[in-house]
């Protein structure tokens, strides 16, 4: 496992971090042992660096990454970092988007208690809400950090003005932004604005959603429970497509000994903007399979026809809230 200095911040990463998204119940029904198992063997391939949120089942992914972790947060607290994010909302069964300064505080004060330790080493703004000025959510964080429940703030899916709003209240120190070969948006501004700014950055999907993990066909299908069974890049032509796209890419890798998995996650770690990737397990093979990438080196050779093949490509984004 390689480590990096996080942003400005003295956090020493991981540059694969593990995420537990899928253990709230939006990627079909979690299977609690697979996923505990995956971070205990995530640990012994080197991950210090776990990522989660409050609104991954309201408590369900934060409780079960605390207990997974308990014999680590209880005798070497210092070596684990935990990152995870607030500000959504259950309403009825909409999630809605809730960054206001009694909502975080709330948030951060149920997470603690779900993690089973006193701070959270990262705590970042799920979504920017447009109906709470983001100076107000600012200054909420920067006063639980001035408490000692927060080291660091940083937020996810913000653009760089919504950043540099941000900025005016407290300093910015994590961006988690989406990032994949099928999504590279964030290359053009934002990317430049945390390089710029010295925010660390911590991307999302690095897989596409399961896109790139090389075992999707035409035919596969997803259960109800699933939010890709709602998403248009998951089927139709847009999906057999860019599941020529894959096979491109499966070849490449394949040519250079990697896995397909493996070339996606370096991909993202070859820009020198981000720090580290995220990467979800169900189960310990899975973790296995994809930390290797944080010790390949791409060339600019092998980026370039990684370029080439992604010609064509149909973008494949992920869920808004609203959407779920």
């Amino acid at each position: 496992m390689r480590y990096t200095r996080f942003g400005k911040t003295d956090l020493k990463v991981s540059r694969v971090a593990f995420g537990t998204w899928q253990a709230g119940g939006d990627w079909g029904a979690p299977q609690k042992d697979g996923i505990e198992s995956a971070i205990r063997r995530a640990l012994d391939l080197g991950v210090n660096f776990f990522d989660t949120a409050q609104a991954y089942g309201f408590g369900e992914a934060e409780r079960l990454l605390g207990e997974a972790l308990a014999p680590e947060l209880k005798s070497r607290r210092e070596e684990i970092v935990l990152a995870t994010k607030g500000g959504l909302r259950m309403e009825g069964d909409r999630l809605l988007r809730d960054a206001s300064p009694g909502w975080l505080r709330k948030g951060v004060e149920d997470s603690l208690r779900f993690l089973g330790t006193d701070y959270v080493d990262l705590y970042q703004l799920h979504w920017p809400d447009p109906d709470v000025p983001v100076e107000e959510s600012a200054g909420a964080l920067d006063e639980m950090v001035r408490e000692g429940k927060i080291r660091y703030v940083g937020v996810s899916n913000f653009d760089e003005e919504q950043m540099a709003a941000f900025e005016k209240v407290r300093k910015l120190d994590a961006l988690q932004p989406p990032y994949h070969l099928f999504r590279r948006e964030i290359e053009e501004r934002i990317l430049p604005y945390c390089a710029g700014h010295g925010v660390g950055v911590l991307v999302y999907g690095p897989l596409a959603h399961g896109l790139l993990s090389g075992r999707m066909t035409k035919q596969t299908r997803f259960p109800e429970d699933d939010w890709r069974s709602k998403s248009p890049m998951f089927q139709g032509e847009a999906f057999e497509k860019n599941l020529e796209k894959v096979e491109e890419l499966k070849r490449f890798a394949g040519e250079r000994g990697y896995t397909l998995p493996q070339l996606a996650v370096a991909w993202t770690l070859a820009n020198p903007a981000v720090d580290a990737a995220i990467v979800g397990a169900r189960r310990p093979d899975h973790i296995k399979g994809t930390a290797p990438a944080a010790g390949i080196d791409l060339s600019e050779e092998e980026l370039r026809e990684i370029d080439r093949i992604m010609r064509g490509a149909v973008p494949v984004g992920g869920p808004a809230p609203e959407g779920m």
